[in-house]
């Protein structure tokens, strides 16, 4: 008899979980409601507020509206964002998560006072990363890898931060690096503002890894967390496989299983993991 097993540490973080709240609660009033951005890194969980009526907009769409309520993501914006909604008299319903929006303040106020370079290790591009650089007239240096750091001027003072979901052991090698490589004469501080709730689930997740024989680590491929978390399942349990739904499930991935784990990111809704171990009990004989 096969046994499946969905991790209970996995799903919606706290940001993610207030922000569709949020969505949900606007759009229950019968509001016209638009959100900046994907509300989450999951497409399944956006077409089902999408057929609740949430419209999801981009920032040059963003532009061309006037007097309407616009919601803002857990991963925060930049400055200008604010600026753009007071002008055009938009209502705004801020769903930053207050993990990034105190980063947001801590960056803002180191660069005010005008000192050093400011270093944030973040995938470039990415939504919150965006609104860290902001903070910062795009002057902040975004390192995405660990290899990025040697570019750095260690002639100069260094004060680094962290995207709030980014690998906590990877923080680490650069913290090292700049220590090993920063000039006498000037200074270097480092803030660890990886996010707990996130940082956390990789000791758990790899645990839970190891106690099945697959492993279905489900998440939107555009998930930053999640290729993270998948990763780390896959570096414990070889036989894991990243899937966005249950259609991608291959019946051959059961034979000769007897044990199987369904896990997956902070965006990834729980009533997902539940319809693919339902699509798994259809699969079997």
């Amino acid at each position: 008899m096969l046994q499946i097993e969905i991790d209970n540490g996995s799903g919606f973080c706290f940001g993610v979980t207030t922000a569709i709240q949020k969505a949900e609660e606007e759009l229950a009033k019968g509001n016209k409601l638009y959100c900046l951005g994907d509300i989450v890194h999951n497409g399944m969980e956006c077409e089902r507020l999408r057929e609740m009526g949430l419209i999801t907009i981009n920032h040059d769409e963003l532009a061309q509206l006037h007097d309407v309520k616009v919601l803002l993501r857990a991963h925060g914006e930049p400055p200008e964002t604010y600026e753009l909604a007071r002008q055009n008299n938009i209502e705004i319903i801020d769903a930053t998560c207050p993990v990034v929006l105190q980063l947001q303040k801590r960056i803002k106020k180191q660069y005010e006072t005008g000192a050093g370079q400011i270093v944030i290790f973040g995938k470039k591009g990415h939504a919150e990363v965006l609104g860290l650089v902001g903070q910062t007239h795009s002057n902040a240096i975004v390192i995405e890898h660990f290899d990025e750091v040697s570019q750095l001027d260690f002639s100069r003072d260094i004060y680094l931060y962290s995207q709030t979901t980014k690998s906590l052991d990877e923080f680490h090698r650069i913290i090292e690096y700049i220590q090993e490589h920063i000039s006498p004469d000037a200074t270097f501080r480092s803030f660890d503002t990886i996010c707990r709730s996130v940082a956390n689930r990789m000791p758990n997740i790899s645990q839970f890894a190891t106690k099945h024989d697959l492993i279905l680590f489900v998440c939107g491929r555009k998930s930053s967390n999640g290729k993270v978390l998948y990763n780390e399942c896959l570096r414990v349990n070889p036989n894991t496989h990243l899937i966005e739904g249950p259609d991608e499930i291959d019946a051959q991935w059961l034979v000769g299983i007897q044990t199987v784990g369904i896990c997956g990111a902070t965006s990834t809704p729980k009533w997902l993991m539940e319809q693919c171990r339902d699509a798994i009990s259809g699969l079997l004989p």
